[in-house]
């Protein structure tokens, strides 16, 4: 990997940084590439919100292949606390620890001090994903993935502020604990509500958008290259009029993908109605959603679509 700042690893340009991420499937825009570009280089945590499925986690996932270092993900949800995500004491390993000194002390001699801080040493300390992204790695500095943080409960926000401002965590009874090396820090969120601002603050900020329909197409001929061309030029189009149309959820790149998939399963060389109401429960997860497209919607849909792409390309659709 090119070096044009002495910093290991990390692409020497935005151009490198595109290339490395097309290079694992991931296909970024120019924009996206920039600020990806710039958070390795300013060594600033990078918060990517956007609609479901237009592929934020990849980034996480694409960024570990690129610098070749371990991915560490936590998965954020409602009730989720520091115990699970940062750390918690061993506590049934500190009673068995109490009960072997009392049994084998008397109990007046016992140095309560010494064995209060054996107690709360790194011993007994359960390490979890954030604590596990501060610690020292031969491949490099891992790849923290905080998914989804809109999950979380707004009060949980508190306790990634020092670790995405200072790359430490402090733990009452043991201590500060800080990175070596900062790892490289990726938050996603869905927007279901808003983040803080002091999240934001030490992130640098990008909107993942749906694709355009060139760049999705490009997309799906990375994930789906067995898929027939003409397929993927339908696939594309109809999903691309689906974002337009008035639904509860519109489909992410991850539903192209998975559809597209499906319709390979099934030997399709291109779109019919038919096998277009059969399979759309791979691109569509609410029923009404479903019920507003299958039928004469989707078979008007296609009818257009096809109509346009022979426009565009004569030939080019059966």
């Amino acid at each position: 990997m090119s070096d044009a700042t002495g910093m290991p690893d990390l692409p020497g340009t935005v151009d490198a940084v595109q290339a490395a991420l097309a290079g694992t499937g991931y296909i970024a825009p120019r924009n996206l590439a920039t600020t990806i570009f710039l958070a390795l280089r300013m060594g600033r945590p990078l918060f990517l919100e956007g609609e479901a499925g237009v592929g934020k986690t990849e980034v996480g996932k694409a960024l570990a292949s690129v610098l070749g270092r371990r991915l560490i993900r936590l998965q954020c949800y409602e009730g989720l606390d520091i115990s699970a995500a940062a750390y918690e004491w061993n506590y049934a390993r500190q009673m068995l620890e109490i009960r072997l000194a009392e049994a084998t002390r008397a109990a007046p001699t016992l140095d309560n001090h010494a064995l209060s801080a054996h107690l709360y040493s790194e011993t007994f300390l359960l390490k979890r994903p954030l604590l596990q992204a501060l610690e020292a790695d031969l491949a490099g500095p891992p790849i923290l993935l905080i998914d989804e943080l809109d999950r979380a409960d707004e009060p949980f926000e508190a306790f990634l502020l020092e670790i995405l401002s200072d790359f430490q965590l402090t733990i009452p009874e043991y201590g500060t604990i800080r990175a070596a090396e900062p790892p490289v820090v990726v938050l996603t969120s869905n927007r279901t509500r808003e983040i803080h601002d002091a999240i934001k603050r030490r992130c640098l900020y990008h909107w993942v958008d749906y694709p355009s329909a060139a760049r999705e197409l490009e997309i799906l001929q990375s994930k789906v290259p067995d898929a027939p061309a003409a397929l993927s030029r339908q696939v594309v189009a109809f999903v691309q009029r689906l974002r337009g149309a008035d639904l509860f959820k519109s489909p992410g790149v991850a539903e192209t993908i998975d559809w597209t998939r499906a319709l390979t399963t099934l030997d399709s060389l291109v779109l019919d109605p038919d096998t277009i109401d059969a399979t759309l429960g791979a691109l569509l997860k609410y029923q009404d959603d479903l019920l507003r497209v299958q039928g004469q919607v989707a078979a008007d849909m296609l009818r257009d679509i096809q109509a346009g792409l022979a426009q565009a390309a004569p030939g080019a659709v059966s």
